[in-house]
């Protein structure tokens, strides 16, 4: 009885899992297909070209990242220096700032009124700024900004699984350093090299806030949706959003071939390669001074949204840097209560969906997370991973289409307008990174210990009250927090899907830019990098 009854809840489970996931995706599906707007797709060119651009924009990007984050891990992880911890610590430094603020850093500092075009323009005496920082180049630069950390984070720590007799039996042999970089030690990286492509490519496929603040004339499919919906054209803006999926699936698919599951044998089975301190006094002072400058380029954007947000409205016009700082910013966003009804909006419904994510996952992990519980495990986890192989804007907009109809027999109800569809929306999009999460610290448990607590006379709650929900802690730290920081600083699917009386804070951002307030928006930025740091810093501490 036991087991037809977990079977029957795994069933009902993935049910509900689908509808959530899946079915939005297949009504957008269904629903482009029965329209007139496929055959307009096809036969517009200019569709065509924004598709395009918006892989080879996701392959640049992987490109621009690996050559940035590579070499620097193999710096770090490999190389002894002075500061080698701390600036390792602070080359990590983007992956804390939410991606609109990140963008919102890069227009004040790199802009064609900010700070360094405003010194350059100074200093050449120029009549006009030097540059205009918009187009496929901005985007790019903000992409390798941004995204160079998944490849510095995934690299060091396959370095650090990497078997030290494997590269010493390559030099028995005869091979050179080169030799064994390319033979063995890239080799066996592939995994790791392979998962952070796939993450780079896929965030720069999905990505809003960089052409969207920065694309001017150019655009890519995640801009051309909202465009097309703002048209009032929402057939063809569905079949925009089967599209950009498709290439999505693809990609996503095609990469995970590359990672090859038979190498991950090759690591973590010995010691990992020592450290080689730099011997000659110069090139060490060098690597150091080189790897502190670079740390500061890395934080100027931070130091930068900080400065900023310091400045009152209206004393900045042409000067290089702002003639007056103060707090009048801040005095008025924490007297005014209008103005923190963004954030506290933002923090209830990042709260809520991340708590929701946090219990489906545990509910998958009880279900599915145990040896032996093969039932729906694929379909499951299959359903847990889909958010995140997807564009935010395809799910937005998926979820737009099915609940704008109220037909409880097809499972669709009318939440457009409502304040439940922006947090379920984020809801759907955090399971990813608290499902994995949950399941993998699943399959670490050991058996034994459900079966001491049931010798001991605990039932399952109070063995997964007082056992399991201990020792899954971490991951329950680290999906979470991960989760509530991504839907903090959301603004790819909050520009689709909020209303006036959810309004959150990266279209409160967006506003006051556009009325010029922009130590007001760099003020919200700087409480949005500190909170989000501050829940990451919990997060890796628990």
């Amino acid at each position: 009885m036991n087991a037809r009854l977990g079977v029957a809840a795994r069933a009902a489970f993935t049910l509900l899992l689908a509808w959530l996931v899946l079915y939005p995706i297949l009504i957008v599906v269904h629903d482009a297909a029965a329209s007139d707007a496929l055959a307009a797709f096809a036969s517009r060119p200019g569709e065509w070209r924004v598709l395009w651009a918006s892989v080879w924009i996701s392959v640049s990007s992987v490109v621009l990242a690996a050559a940035i984050g590579v070499p620097l891990a193999f710096l770090f992880e490999w190389l002894e220096f002075p500061g080698r911890k701390t600036l390792g610590s602070l080359i990590a430094l983007p992956v804390v700032l939410p991606p609109f603020v990140g963008v919102i850093a890069f227009l004040f500092l790199y802009g064609e009124s900010g700070f360094v075009a405003r010194a350059v323009q100074r200093l050449l005496g120029l009549a006009q700024p030097p540059w205009r920082l918009q187009g496929a180049g901005a985007i790019l630069l903000v992409h390798a900004y941004s995204m160079y950390v998944y490849f510095y984070l995934f690299t060091r720590a396959g370095l650090a699984r990497l078997d030290a007799s494997m590269l010493e039996a390559a030099q028995a042999l005869g091979a050179g350093r080169w030799e064994t970089l390319r033979r063995v030690t890239l080799p066996l990286l592939r995994p790791s090299l392979a998962g952070a492509a796939l993450l780079v490519f896929m965030t720069a496929l999905g990505s809003f806030s960089a052409p969207y603040v920065f694309g001017g004339g150019f655009r890519v499919m995640t801009t051309q949706i909202l465009a097309t919906k703002l048209n009032g054209e929402l057939s063809l803006a569905m079949v925009e959003t089967v599209a950009l999926a498709l290439v999505a699936v693809l990609a996503f698919a095609l990469l995970r071939r590359t990672e090859g599951d038979d190498i991950l044998t090759a690591l973590g089975k010995g010691t990992a390669p020592r450290r080689r301190p730099i011997r000659r006094a110069g090139v060490r002072t060098l690597a150091t001074t080189a790897g502190w400058a670079f740390a500061v380029v890395l934080l100027l954007p931070h130091l930068t949204l900080v400065l900023v947000s310091l400045v009152p409205y209206g004393s900045w016009t042409t000067e290089t840097l702002p003639p007056v700082l103060s707090l009048v910013n801040y005095r008025r966003l924490f007297s005014e209560a209008e103005r923190l009804r963004p954030l506290a909006n933002s923090t209830w419904m990042a709260a809520t969906s991340t708590l929701a994510a946090v219990a489906v996952a545990l509910a998958a992990g009880a279900l599915v997370g145990r040896r032996g519980a093969w039932q729906f495990r694929g379909p499951i986890a299959a359903l847990l991973a889909l958010p995140w192989a997807l564009p935010g804007t395809v799910f937005a907009l998926a979820l737009l289409t099915t609940f704008s109809k109220h037909d409880p027999l097809t499972l669709r109800w009318v939440l457009v307008g409502t304040t439940v569809l922006l947090p379920l929306a984020y809801l759907v999009r955090n399971l990813p990174v608290t499902g994995r999460a949950v399941l993998a610290g699943y399959r670490q448990l050991d058996p034994a210990l459900d079966e001491a607590a049931a010798s001991l006379g605990a039932g399952r709650w109070a063995t997964f009250r007082r056992v399991t929900l201990p020792l899954l802690k971490p991951v329950l730290a680290a999906g979470g927090s991960l989760a509530f920081v991504a839907a903090l600083g959301d603004f790819v699917m909050s520009i689709v899907l909020y209303t006036p009386d959810n309004r959150p804070i990266a279209i409160e951002i967006m506003s006051s830019l556009r009325v010029s307030e922009l130590g007001v928006a760099a003020g919200f930025g700087v409480i949005l990098m500190v909170l989000s740091a501050a829940v990451l810093g919990v997060g890796v501490r628990r």
